[in-house]
């Protein structure tokens, strides 16, 4: 490895864990020196499958790098989020960025603290489909969204709301980066424990209002955005990574409706996310969901939460 080069470690190799572990491992300029697990047949599977070292101890592996990727369950990010920063190490944590304010508080002051990037794992921001609506500025007057996925055992330590749609929501706060001035929110358990489908109307300060359903428990996958501006509509489809526009054009002939699609490069989201990430621990200019972020969009998702189980 080149002397430039930066100095990783993975901590938890689950669902999203392993994905980074693939991507890490085969990036230039990073050294993946190695992932950690408490579980142990997982690790070694994981190490297995992409040729890097299992290290014995969170604090072996934290003494030896200069990034960090962390995918642990969400009730540890700010614990052990805390000790990554606090040994001045670069942080990349996976959405939310905690369960609480106070922890995202905490792990944002241990970054500043600390001089370290404190990054926040909304891997949906980095979709270059969602990237192509951001950069053409539509200013939209109402959004629709749709996340559906079929049930999963993972992350079932939390509900719908803050396993997925709080992709969305910090999607919405970068398209209006005014405040949140209403929130009406409905969900229900129905595989699980916790709320597994969920819909929320978000009104905004700027008068944009959003209509946002999240579900675990659907019989097919979808993920689509809509907005529509007062002379444009778009819609996108996360999963095809595609976009399609379309504006009203006044002419001679009177008004009409004419394509204006973004042009989009399809590219994989997470390796987009970690080179984000990098460049930003670099200290070079990135487009990146940082902690602030990562903050602001939990903020609301608890806040739609609250609207939904009806406990202030």
């Amino acid at each position: 490895m080149a002397a430039s080069s930066l100095r990783a470690g993975v901590f938890g190799v689950g669902a999203l864990g392993r994905h980074h572990t693939r991507i890490l491992s085969r990036l230039p300029g990073v050294e993946l020196v190695g992932i950690y697990d408490p579980r142990a047949e997982t690790a070694a599977a994981i190490a297995a499958e992409h040729s890097v070292r299992v290290v014995g101890s969170f604090d072996e592996l934290a003494g030896a790098i200069d990034v960090a990727v962390l995918a642990a369950p969400t009730v540890v990010h700010a614990e052990l989020g805390i000790r990554l920063l606090d040994r001045r190490i670069h942080l990349l944590v996976e959405k939310p960025v905690s369960t609480t304010l106070a922890e995202a508080d905490a792990l944002i002051a241990a970054a500043a603290r600390a001089g370290r990037v404190l990054a926040v794992g909304h891997v949906e921001f980095h979709n270059p489909a969602v990237q192509a609506l951001i950069d053409a500025d539509p200013r939209p007057r109402f959004v629709e969204v749709q996340r559906l996925g079929t049930f999963s055992p993972r992350s079932l330590d939390i509900d719908v709301i803050l396993d997925l749609m709080i992709h969305d929501l910090q999607i919405l706060h970068a398209l209006d980066p005014s405040p949140v001035v209403e929130v009406r929110a409905t969900g229900i358990p129905v595989l699980s424990g916790r709320i597994d489908i969920a819909n929320a109307r978000v009104a905004f300060a700027s008068g944009m209002v959003a209509n946002i359903t999240a579900s675990r428990v659907s019989s097919e996958r979808t993920r689509r955005l809509r907005a529509f501006c007062s002379d444009r509509y778009y819609s996108v489809d996360y999963q095809a990574q595609e976009i399609k526009g379309y504006e009203l054009v006044r002419g001679e002939a009177g008004p009409a409706i004419q394509p204006a699609s973004p042009p989009v490069e399809k590219a994989e989201p997470l390796l987009r996310e970690l080179e984000a990430f990098l460049r930003s621990c670099r200290g070079e200019a990135s487009h990146q969901v940082d902690g602030e972020a990562g903050r602001r969009a939990l903020a609301t998702a608890l806040e739609i939460l609250t609207a939904a189980t009806g406990h202030a």
